[in-house]
């Protein structure tokens, strides 16, 4: 990855960081009012981890990764990808970096209702570089047999596994995950948390899963939590717990 942004004075420490948030600040004016989401935030991501955010709502989870992933601007700091900053780039270039490197999961999987699971993840791999083949990325999340289903025939859980699969079709460097278990029950969220868990170990790909539920924590190499906009403690994990062992 060698984008054309200048080049930030923040480089990472370790050679395989993917990402390296320094100083990252937040706020938005409302009226007289200044809210800040984020309040000096200093946060690495590295190559093959797969990272838990964790804390409650208002905490600055989600728009710290909204700010990784390109989809939000910070009011301050810098966030260095592969050695450029973010902060540096304009909206073309925000728009490329993330149809090329970052696959997003969302709380509501957004599919598109009149295309089949095998179409919907068809829209992403037409505009990517160098897509694997769409019913691939079906098969990775164990939906090779679903993928001529429309939305309307699939479970809630199935049908964030076809947005699994749409994120990753593109072979992301980043997949970011926004409470991707939060509209599920614990057996259909565990199904789902173990199809992101092998695309994080067969793929490599960074991956921060956001959530609320301190559960999760433990299938993280690295679980950051998250407090009134600062991140509070990190915890390190030398193994990481199987989804399919996780109970909430």
């Amino acid at each position: 990855m060698s984008p054309d942004y200048s080049a930030a004075p923040n480089s990472p420490a370790r050679p395989d960081a993917v990402f390296a948030a320094r100083g990252l600040t937040k706020y938005y004016d409302m009226g007289e009012a200044r809210v800040h989401a984020l309040r000096g935030v200093d946060v690495d991501l590295y190559a093959g981890e797969l990272m838990v955010l964790l804390g409650p709502s208002g905490s600055g989870k989600s728009t710290l990764l909204n700010i990784l992933g390109g989809l939000d601007r910070a009011s301050g700091g810098s966030v260095i990808y592969h050695g450029a900053d973010l902060m540096q780039a304009g909206d073309r270039e925000l728009t490329e970096y993330r149809r090329k490197y970052v696959g997003f999961v969302f709380q509501f999987y957004n599919l598109i209702p009149s295309l089949t699971a095998l179409e919907n993840v068809a829209a992403v791999t037409e505009i990517a570089t160098s897509p694997m083949k769409p019913a691939e990325a079906l098969e990775m999340v164990g939906l090779g047999n679903r993928m001529h289903h429309f939305p309307s025939q699939l479970s809630g859980g199935q049908q964030q596994r076809v947005a699994i699969a749409r994120a990753i079709a593109k072979r992301p460097a980043v997949l970011l995950c926004d409470e991707p278990t939060g509209a599920l029950d614990s057996e259909t969220g565990i199904v789902v948390l173990e199809a992101i868990d092998k695309v994080n170990r067969e793929l490599g790909a960074a991956t921060a899963v956001i959530t609320h539920n301190a559960d999760i924590a433990a299938m993280a190499d690295r679980v950051v939590h998250m407090s009134n906009g600062h991140i509070s403690t990190i915890d390190h994990h030398a193994t990481r717990c199987s989804p399919r062992d996780l109970h909430w």
